[in-house]
């Protein structure tokens, strides 16, 4: 009840390997009686032959096992890039003066002069800008 012959004919005919050829085990005879890459084409049609998935490697352990302290080389600035990472800060800050200035939670003064503030590089965080206009009493009203 050998048919590696069919199963290799299969398996060059549809690009896959080898082992990913199914022969439905019912059937054996019919594909032993196959000869031809037409007889065979018919049983992958009716469904005798299938191709099996591919299985694939998870690499869900792989985060897991390379993010501790001891894998981490170089300091946090030579991993993550300056320029990056000021332009992802500087966008945020802007984004948060529009949002209050549209609010009218600032005047357009104090919009201005915290824009230039955080070009100026003063603030670290939007956190940081909050806590900068609360705390030098910049706010028209308290956010709802």
């Amino acid at each position: 009840m050998k048919v590696d012959t069919q199963r290799r004919i299969v398996a060059s005919m549809l690009g896959v390997g080898y082992h990913r050829v199914w022969i439905d085990p019912e059937r054996v005879e019919d594909v032993q009686s196959a000869i031809t890459r037409g007889d065979l084409k018919a049983l992958v049609k009716d469904g005798v032959i299938r191709i099996r998935p591919i299985k694939g490697t998870s690499r869900a352990r792989v985060g897991k096992r390379r993010r501790g302290p001891g894998s981490v080389k170089g300091s946090f600035k030579s991993r993550i890039d300056e320029g990056q990472m000021w332009v992802a800060r500087i966008r945020a800050l802007r984004r948060e003066l529009k949002i209050l200035r549209e609010k009218r939670m600032i005047t357009r003064s104090t919009y201005r002069e915290l824009y230039r503030l955080a070009k100026g590089g003063v603030f670290r965080s939007v956190r940081e800008l909050r806590s900068y206009i609360y705390s030098h009493g910049l706010a028209r009203r308290l956010p709802i």
